[in-house]
């Protein structure tokens, strides 16, 4: 996205203003007024920001998010890993829900970093980062199942932890994201009218969440991975139509894995250039996993093609 932050016609009108001030004005703002204008033609619409969120955490805390995150991928690759070359032990199997972003040591811990997303926003922005661990979540939850878990209930139990947990993530990701969004679109598509940092001049109404960047982590592919995961408890505890649910959960497990892939390409493509080099090293990260994902599909392709023909 060729688009500056800042239009150089702005900043010389007014520079006594800081462009980092600015910036963060912008991209932490909650709510835009927009107030009367005297010039209908040239700024039909005028807004400012009322009210913005409280001030950024100290680097510490971006530091040991960058950490935690950073060991939760690794987690996730070396299991994948495992998974795909079908050597790894019994007691490694069934204690890795317990190691992945998706389990219910990590999960909560995400959760927590997402909800307090808007203040974690020094050096490693969650408003930048946050939709690659959303993606992770994703991975995580559609590659991992808790098969090996002997009692259904506890099997059951879960699984819809995982499910609350990915759609309240998903929630607070738009917490930070929207605002975020919304303020890169009053940013790039206004001009300062000088009555005050914030004070900008649109031809158009400012939408929650903008218009420049249309992704949101409540989506339709929260929707599919959560269905996944909702069929996977039914086919688990049902005695009949094992074979249609296991169908239809095939079906939507693959459609997530296409919007997973979808979202990722876009946020690489369309997001706003702040932090660009992180948010592209991290969602080269998720390709990588993706990439795996689609290697063990293949791998098990040739294994029942062997299969078939043995027979």
């Amino acid at each position: 996205m060729d688009r500056q932050l800042l239009r150089p016609e702005n900043a010389a009108l007014f520079p006594e203003w800081d462009l980092e001030d600015v910036r963060s004005t912008f991209f932490k703002c909650i709510r835009w007024q927009v107030e009367e204008t005297l010039d209908p033609l040239s700024c039909p619409y005028h807004y400012y920001c009322d009210s913005n969120y409280p001030g950024n955490y100290p680097p510490t805390v971006d530091v040991l998010v960058l950490i935690f995150a950073t060991t939760s991928y690794l987690a996730t690759l070396v299991l994948m890993v495992i998974d795909i070359s079908r050597r790894g032990r019994t007691s490694v199997a069934q204690s890795k829900r317990y190691l992945l972003p998706s389990g219910p040591v990590s999960l909560p811990i995400f959760l927590l970093m997402l909800a307090k997303g808007h203040r974690i926003n020094t050096i490693f922005p969650l408003s930048c980062i946050g939709p690659a661990i959303l993606q992770l979540l994703y991975i995580s939850a559609l590659t991992f199942n808790n098969e090996l878990v002997n009692e259904d209930v506890k099997y059951a139990f879960f699984e819809a932890s995982t499910i609350s947990g990915i759609l309240h993530a998903s929630v607070y990701l738009d917490s930070v994201i929207l605002p975020y969004y919304t303020g890169f679109d009053a940013l790039v598509s206004s001009r300062f009218s000088g009555e005050c940092v914030s004070c900008v001049c649109r031809k158009e109404a400012l939408v929650v969440g903008g218009k420049l960047v249309t992704y949101r982590g409540w989506s339709v592919t929260t929707f599919f991975v959560a269905s996944t995961l909702c069929l996977r408890i039914i086919r688990r505890l049902s005695e009949a139509n094992r074979g249609k649910i296991t169908v239809i959960k095939s079906i939507l497990e693959s459609l997530g894995w296409i919007l997973v892939t979808k979202d990722s390409v876009y946020l690489v493509i369309n997001s706003p250039p702040e932090q660009y080099l992180l948010r592209v090293t991290a969602f080269g990260c998720i390709f990588v996993l993706i990439c795996l994902h689609l290697l063990k599909q293949a791998c098990n392709q040739v294994l029942q093609l062997h299969s078939n023909y043995e027979k």
